[in-house]
């Protein structure tokens, strides 16, 4: 197991490696180039070279990504190239303030989600099922932005029941309840998405186990339902859910662009799309990069989970077969 973490490691970092460059290359590959978009327009030729030498766009393309790598490798996220900003400053605040939205979003869902799904599996069809199903459809089919637009109509413009958009109203800022009331919408919009994935997943999982044949015997011996449920069927219908879950981590820090715009959400989704209108590549290249660990982090989090839940994954790997 210890082997297998180090080379899901080594290969985590090798990854890292290829998306630095990849991203590197492509900013750099932009419509007009960096120095189109970082020199201050109106400049004359000769102020234009030494602008462009002072912020080491003049150097070959090799020797910038060697200087941005080892200053990130510094912990230095560069500089705004419009304002010289530290793109840290700028980045890391959004990163906090994208998972309180998130994560409160994530964490009601699975709640809601994980322990219906596995209810409905067993009550297959009937009315709370099909409530459910009705839910997923519309999560999946409702634009986030035009739900989340409704429930400013409602909430905040016809029935003043809630704040309209931002993270604090002005001057109570750091206010908990504040901050509550303000999550109320932007968690509403994100939940309902989320809830549509896990409850279809956790109630299509749990129905393939209860088909087997373990399930068959366990119950021919005449154990409780509820356990034949949770201690033999839960634990293996668990194991695409992780998966699901894994992959969903990086959600948590990358934030949900449409959900975070439309509320006015100081988070990472929205700074992103403020940074690409405002051609602010460092900060995007950042943002891009810590999206990019926690993918990774997500993996190897849904791989350590996998071996928790399902002990054949950790024979296997011992045994060297995967």
């Amino acid at each position: 197991m210890t082997d297998y973490f180090v080379r899901r490691v080594l290969q985590s970092l090798l990854v890292l490696l290829l998306i630095a460059i990849l991203s590197f290359l492509l900013i750099h590959a932009a419509p007009g180039g960096p120095k189109t978009i970082y020199l201050s327009p109106g400049l004359s030729t000769e102020a234009a070279a030494i602008q462009a030498h002072n912020l080491g766009l003049d150097r070959p393309l090799p020797m910038q990504f060697v200087s941005w790598l080892g200053n990130l490798l510094k912990g230095d996220l560069g500089f705004t190239f419009k304002n010289h900003l530290p793109v840290g400053k700028i980045v890391w605040p959004t990163i906090g303030h994208t998972m309180i939205l998130m994560g409160t979003a994530w964490v009601l869902s699975l709640l809601i989600a994980i322990p219906w799904g596995i209810y409905n599996s067993t009550v297959e069809y009937s009315l709370s099922d099909q409530t459910a199903s009705f839910i997923a459809y519309i999560g999946f089919a409702m634009p986030t932005f035009w739900f989340g637009i409704i429930l400013q109509e409602l909430f905040s413009l016809k029935w003043d029941l809630l704040p309209l958009s931002d993270m604090y109203t002005m001057g109570k800022e750091g206010n908990l309840p504040n901050l509550l009331l303000h999550l109320v919408l932007p968690v509403s919009v994100l939940t309902l998405g989320f809830l549509a994935g896990y409850s279809k997943y956790a109630r299509a999982s749990m129905l393939e186990v209860l088909d087997r044949d373990y399930i068959r015997t366990a119950r021919a011996k005449g154990l409780p339902e509820r356990k034949v449920i949770f201690r033999h069927g839960l634990r293996n219908a668990l194991i695409p859910i992780v998966t699901l879950l894994g992959l969903d981590l990086p959600i948590l820090v990358a934030g949900a662009a449409l959900t975070e715009s439309v509320f006015n959400w100081p988070g990472m989704g929205r700074l992103f799309v403020q940074m690409a209108v405002a051609r602010e590549y460092s900060v995007l290249m950042a943002i891009t990069l810590i999206t990019a660990v926690f993918v990774i982090i997500g993996n190897l989090f849904a791989d350590i989970l996998y071996a928790l839940v399902d002990p054949r994954v950790r024979l296997d790997r011992k045994g060297g077969s995967a």
